[in-house]
């Protein structure tokens, strides 16, 4: 895969004084093992470093997250897949190169360094790389993918303002980091872990964009 445009020179001194205190006071929480909500290109998220379990322990605490219900990942770059995943057939890194950064969430086999709490005791994890500066440059700073899950109470709807959050969430969650209010939506969810990619989910990407990179139709799934 080629390196992606987007280096890490992207980032650096683009961010107002008041996000970039934000930033650092944030990363320093995901550094000790504790959890942030942050603005994504879809709704606030919520998440911790991905290596540490006990984050994902308090990420499934903090949400009453079903057991069975896995914890996407949020990537800094798409180099960063290789961290987190292994086997990637050579049709994700073409999803990777038109969709990424953006809203398409990739299933992949988990690679052995992610805990198991990650993929909820399963086998696959889900990745992306977020069209949006925050989550990239907490992920950067840390070194570290961090967990993208929706920043509310499972069930409930999902906030788009730091506001939102704070009166959903209240003192449950370490940091809420406002970069101003999340346009919404949810990212399209494809699993590659089968011999035919399969959608799980759509969301902003649409399908048919989707298969016009794989040169062929995409299995239909659950849409949930």
């Amino acid at each position: 895969m080629e390196e992606h445009p987007l280096s890490t020179e992207v980032f650096a001194s683009r961010f107002p004084p008041a996000l970039e205190q934000a930033l650092q006071e944030a990363v320093a929480v995901l550094a000790g093992g504790g959890i942030v909500a942050f603005p994504t290109d879809t709704v606030y998220g919520l998440g911790g470093d991905v290596f540490r379990e006990e984050a994902g322990e308090k990420v499934f605490l903090v949400k009453g997250r079903p057991e069975g219900m896995p914890l996407p990942v949020l990537l800094a770059f798409p180099q960063d897949v290789e961290r987190v995943a292994v086997a990637i057939p050579p049709v994700a890194y073409r999803l990777m190169e038109r969709f990424w950064p953006g809203g398409l969430t990739l299933v992949l086999p988990k690679a052995p360094a992610v805990p198991a709490i990650v993929a909820a005791r399963g086998w696959t994890v889900g990745v992306r790389v977020p069209n949006h500066p925050v989550p990239r440059e907490l992920a950067r700073r840390l070194g570290s993918p961090i967990h993208g899950t929706s920043a509310n109470p499972s069930g409930a709807p999902a906030c788009r303002t730091a506001q939102e959050v704070k009166s959903a969430l209240g003192g449950r969650v370490d940091y809420i980091l406002d970069g101003g209010p999340a346009p919404g939506g949810q990212s399209t969810v494809v699993d590659l872990t089968g011999p035919q990619p399969r959608l799980v989910r759509q969301g902003v990407v649409p399908a048919h964009a989707i298969e016009e990179v794989l040169g062929a139709p995409l299995k239909g799934g659950a849409q949930v």
